[in-house]
Formats: structure tokens, C-alpha cells, sequence
């Protein structure tokens, strides 16, 4: 069975739009875009190199797959792992595109999901995709995050976790602190939410 990890940048109040730059997404005029920028350095892409060494394949919404397809086809030095991988995308719009093995879920996205879950093969790695997330989240289909956290809060903007999220439990396997003030955290599906009372 493969495993689903979303790759993540977000600030403290959970903001994970536009990390990248400041033309990266500006729906809903967002106008923070490239908050990561300042505190990006050599530890914290080390951890990237890391995680994006491994064999996997990429699950994408349709937005952040045409800006991955308008980049990396041409810096492959930068990224091999990501134009060697098997680029799924979920869209109801975009039914095919001339970079290397990109495949298209056009029908029940979340059945084509599950079935990918199932078969063998590497892990599969959603990166940006935020409203896919929401998706994934409401049908309990993530096994991991690998978060980096970021001590920046901006209030506005596209969530990685909305209200439709599920009630869950994670486990923290790995955490790591950069000379910048960044927390890149791994949390595993745990099963289901555990409460209790102090009374």
C-alpha cells in the first residue's frame, strides 16, 4: 500500500499560500506571496533534498501542476525526482499535457485515489495543491504530513486546514530546528481523536 504525504510550508496560524513568491498565487488578492524567502537556507534545503531524494510520485491539484509544469521541465538539476515522477493530477478541466508522465484523474477522483493507494509502488507526495488537501483531509486519505513551520503569521489566505477537516490524531516521528527559526515536523496518521478531562 503506498503512502499519501503532503509536503507542506505554513505559517504559525496555518497559512500555506503563495510560500514561493510574490506572483506564486494571489487569488483572493492575497499580497503576501514569498514568506518563506527570508528564513529559506542551506538546513532547511537539506531536508527538502532529503525528502525529495527518495523514489515518489506526485499528486497535484491542477493550479500547482501547471506551475510545476512551467518550471521544472527545464531545471532538472534542481529537482531529477520530480520530472522522473509519475505526475498525477486531479482536475476536471485539464485532460493532458507534454510533460513526462503526467497522468490525468478525470473521472471519481477520490475512488482513482484510493485505487492509487493500493497498488504498489513509491510513496506519493502532494506539494501546494491546497484545495486537493481539503479533499484528502474530508475523506481521511493523508498517512503523513511533513510540515515546515514558519514563524511568520499573516492571517489571510488559503488554509492547510479548513473546517471540513476530520477529527484525527497524529503521532510527531521526526522534528528538526533550523538556524532560522523553522520547524520542519513529521506527523503520522494515528487513528482516531482522544479526549479526556482533567476533572
Amino acid at each position: 500500500m503506498r503512502r499519501i504525504i503532503v509536503l507542506t510550508f505554513v505559517t504559525l496560524d496555518g497559512i500555506m499560500q503563495g510560500p514561493g513568491g510574490p506572483t506564486e498565487d494571489t487569488s483572493g488578492n492575497f499580497s503576501y506571496g514569498g514568506w518563506t524567502v527570508p528564513y529559506f537556507d542551506e538546513f532547511l534545503g537539506k531536508i527538502m533534498e532529503e525528502q525529495m531524494g527518495r523514489p515518489f510520485d506526485l499528486l497535484l491539484g491542477r493550479k500547482t501542476f501547471e506551475l510545476f509544469a512551467s518550471y521544472w521541465p527545464d531545471h532538472e538539476e534542481e529537482g531529477p525526482g520530480i520530472n522522473k515522477a509519475t505526475k498525477y493530477v486531479a482536475s476536471n478541466t485539464l485532460t493532458s499535457h507534454e510533460w513526462n508522465k503526467s497522468v490525468f484523474l478525470k473521472h471519481n477522483i477520490v475512488d482513482e485515489i484510493k485505487h492509487l493507494k493500493q497498488q504498489d509502488g513509491p510513496d506519493i507526495q502532494v506539494h501546494g495543491s491546497s484545495d486537493l488537501i481539503q479533499t484528502l483531509l474530508s475523506y481521511d486519505l493523508i498517512d503523513e504530513f511533513w510540515l515546515k513551520i514558519f514563524p511568520v503569521t499573516i492571517g489571510t489566505g488559503k488554509r492547510l486546514f479548513h473546517s471540513g477537516t476530520l477529527p484525527a490524531s497524529y503521532t510527531l516521528t521526526d522534528s528538526q530546528m533550523s538556524p532560522h527559526g523553522v520547524i520542519a515536523a513529521t506527523f503520522k496518521r494515528a487513528g482516531k481523536i482522544q479526549t479526556g478531562s482533567f476533572a
